[in-house]
């Protein structure tokens, strides 16, 4: 399988879909308006070299196209007014099937439970053969895509989440056990257009699932209590949705810009007799730590039955 200037479809074209193909066109768009700026270089000859060779090399990566599936042509209709004319917009079995056939690299971005029913349906899988195929369907298995695939597509399964769409997301990577290194840093560059990406061991995905994929509604719901209590001790719903806000990701970014432990950072606001430590002992006595963790806990089990097959 040769991923040179590959085509990518997208089955099942929801909000992920469409930020996966939007976040690549940025920053293809970008990486050519940094190419055709004028440089300046001191370089060796070698160094240049290693650095033209780099360029074609990633540029061997870069999509050529890209095919959009959805189910209803009503939907179709709008989605090709939300992606314009760079995106070729297909619908139902029949688009599906030509959508995958014109394709050289295929997201399957559909719900879980239909997930098998569409990659059954007649023509996919002959579609699929030699192609690399990458599911974020949550709890959806690489053994179970495999047996609904072919011998020779390539699998990879990936956890995205919804601050994608802004490109500050989370994604997680896991890998079948016929992935090349291409495909898997192909796969690595797409997601990385939309916020960070790791590969971690398929073991990891329900908790990744329960925690990235989930953690951006229980984010809110901390945020919105927060605000709440800023209403409450007399600020303006809109300044204490500000604050909240801001006030997590401040607290996130410097988790991640410095690596520092959060509980270090917890320790550096809270001052002895002050009102941090007064707060932080209310969060205690209504148990927030347990409660979040088994959160996640229950999250993650739940996650681990959504590629079952319902009888």
């Amino acid at each position: 399988m040769s991923l040179n200037k590959p085509t990518i479809c997208v089955l099942g074209c929801g909000t992920m879909g469409i930020a996966i193909i939007r976040g690549t066109l940025d920053s293809m768009t970008a990486s050519t308006s940094v190419q055709s700026s004028p440089k300046i270089s001191h370089a060796t000859t070698a160094t240049s070299t290693t650095a033209v060779e780099s360029e074609k090399e990633d540029d061997l990566l870069r999509p050529a196209g890209f095919i959009a599936c959805v189910s209803q042509q009503e939907s179709a209709a709008k989605l090709k007014k939300t992606l314009g004319d760079l995106v070729k917009v297909l619908h139902g079995i029949a688009g599906n099937v030509q959508g995958v056939s014109e394709a050289d690299v295929i997201f399957l971005c559909t719900k879980p439970q239909v997930a098998k029913a569409v990659l059954s349906a007649p023509g996919i899988q002959e579609a699929l053969k030699d192609k690399l195929l990458v599911s974020i369907c949550a709890g959806v298995t690489i053994e179970q895509l495999q047996a609904w695939t072919t011998p020779t597509t390539t699998v990879i399964r990936a956890m995205p989440n919804t601050p994608c769409k802004i490109r500050e997301g989370m994604t997680v990577l896991s890998c079948g056990p016929n992935t090349d290194e291409q495909s898997m840093r192909f796969t690595s560059n797409i997601f990385s257009t939309l916020g960070r990406c790791r590969i971690l061991d398929e073991k990891h995905l329900d908790a990744v699932t329960a925690l990235a994929g989930s953690g951006p509604a229980f984010a809110c719901v901390m945020l919105e209590a927060l605000a709440d209590g800023g209403v409450m001790m007399g600020l303006p719903r809109d300044v204490a949705t500000e604050l909240a806000a801001q006030v997590l990701q401040g607290a996130a970014r410097m988790v991640l810009t410095t690596g520092a432990h959060p509980a270090a950072i917890k320790d550096s606001v809270t001052t002895p007799g002050g009102c941090t430590i007064a707060g932080l002992l209310t969060m205690e006595d209504g148990k927030i730590r347990s409660t979040l963790a088994r959160t996640i806990q229950e999250a993650a089990t739940v996650a681990s039955t959504l590629g079952r097959d319902k009888k």
